[in-house]
């Protein structure tokens, strides 16, 4: 159903349209937990090591999905606050048409350089061929990954957030269905695992599309819409490339960090994959309200009301540290706990250790990393990407550079570390290029109006 962000109370509008985005973000989590719980307790350690290896690899084909996920978000949202129904059709049809042939590209990329990238990253022999057979399974259901982000982009955009909550979590549900059957019944291993995401994530795809092609048809327009629009497709690009460079700026760090941990061996290397799984529980709720409030902030723009804005915001505040709270107890104080889920009892201390370390040094830094992603809301709701970039680029490159500064000298402690350097100084960026008003300069002329 779609619905106008630009009516009601702004703290009740956002949080009602943001809590099924929390359940998505839960449920997509679910993917990758199923994943890595499976192999782990399943099959082997190391096979969680494979699993976590490929994870980083898989966050380059993510980062081009999320980026047009956002182009779509951001622009579809300015147009159906603006109430240009026509511009939004013409916007769906040219995203679908250019981010198809990216994602052709991104494939052939992936077929012809997944050996070299395990290589570099310093991937140990021991898992490199289960790590190679996964990412070439998940390669060949790019297509579902793309298209279903596209299709959530453009739900967001028209203020749903339900309808990807419910396709989402029939297919997690499945998958963790799948994933048990496949390994353990047909004894797939970590193909099974592979295999089992593969067949989820494209139901997940074709539900999410066909509702949507649907739901558009019944949108009213007056006059026919372009199939293709060079305009639409610059603003489009305008903001899904830089969104893409974000991403990709982060899973290239990713990638140096795992490179970084690998060469402390297999059982570091599962201990990392566990407490990362788990970080990337807690952060994807914080994404998923940043998420919310830059559709929210999209549309008020598109219809100038950025009194909405700052009110929005401050809701986005309040139901970040709601989320920080018991995230920040569970790491702190049952971490041992957490990490069982993905270690079963044959795993080595060593792995249980690096995992619990990493996630009591760096939970406490998630007040930081909830208020970076939640102000930059704001700042790609504006469609200023440049200075989203510029915070995200500042804390990835801090969270780099200080895993390999005290990765030696404080192990699995120096990881939490100088993710929290990172966070914090990303936060610090984000909130004095929002308080400095640099974001409202690309505004539409006229916004701003504060009735």
């Amino acid at each position: 159903m779609n619905r106008d962000l630009t009516v009601g109370s702004p703290k009740k509008v956002l949080w009602l349209y943001t809590l099924p985005l929390l359940g998505s973000v839960l449920f997509q989590q679910l993917y990758n937990l199923a994943d890595s719980v499976v192999a782990g307790r399943f099959i082997s350690e190391q096979a969680l090591a494979a699993v976590g290896n490929a994870s980083e690899i898989i966050l380059i084909y993510t980062a081009f999905a999320f980026g047009c996920n956002i182009g779509c978000s951001v622009i579809i949202s300015q147009l159906f606050g603006a109430k240009d129904i026509r511009g939004v059709k013409s916007a769906v049809s040219t995203a679908f048409l250019s981010f198809g042939v990216m994602c052709g590209l991104l494939m052939l990329f992936g077929f012809f350089s997944l050996e070299p990238l395990l290589q570099l990253i310093q991937t140990p022999e021991a898992i490199f061929g289960s790590t190679l057979l996964y990412l070439r399974i998940y390669t060949a259901g790019m297509p579902f990954v793309f298209f279903y982000n596209v299709a959530t982009g453009i739900f967001s955009a028209l203020g749903d957030s339900k309808s990807p909550f419910y396709f989402l979590a029939f297919s997690s549900l499945s998958n963790i269905g799948v994933d048990i059957l496949f390994v353990t019944a047909f004894n797939m291993g970590v193909a099974g695992v592979a295999w089992a995401t593969f067949l989820c994530q494209g139901l997940s795809c074709v539900l999410a599309v066909s509702t949507l092609l649907r739901r558009l048809r019944a949108m009213p327009a007056e006059g026919p819409y372009e199939r293709f629009s060079p305009p639409l497709f610059r603003r489009l690009f305008l903001v899904a490339v830089p969104s893409v460079l974000q991403q990709l700026f982060v899973s290239l760090g990713n990638i140096m960090i795992q490179g970084i941990v690998n060469a402390y061996g297999e059982s570091v290397i599962a201990g990392f994959t566990a407490a990362t799984r788990l970080n990337n529980i807690a952060v994807s709720c914080y994404m998923a309200v940043g998420n919310g409030l830059s559709a929210y902030s999209a549309q008020n723009i598109g219809a100038e009301r950025l009194d909405r804005v700052r009110q929005g915001l401050r809701g986005a505040v309040q139901l970040g540290i709601l989320l920080c709270v018991p995230f920040v107890a569970a790491y702190c104080l049952g971490g041992r706990l957490c990490v069982g889920l993905f270690l079963s009892s044959d795993a080595s201390q060593t792995s249980m250790e690096t995992a619990i370390l990493i996630l009591r040094f760096l939970s406490p830094f998630y007040f930081a990393v909830a208020a970076k992603v939640i102000t930059d809301g704001v700042i790609r709701g504006a469609a200023a990407m440049g200075l989203f970039m510029s915070s995200t680029f500042t804390d990835l490159a801090l969270r780099v550079l200080f895993v390999a500064l005290l990765i030696k000298p404080l192990g699995a402690a120096g990881i939490g570390l100088a993710w929290g350097i990172g966070w914090v100084s990303g936060a610090v960026l984000s909130l004095l290029m929002y308080f400095s008003g640099l974001w409202k300069r690309r505004l539409p002329l006229g916004s701003g109006r504060e009735t």
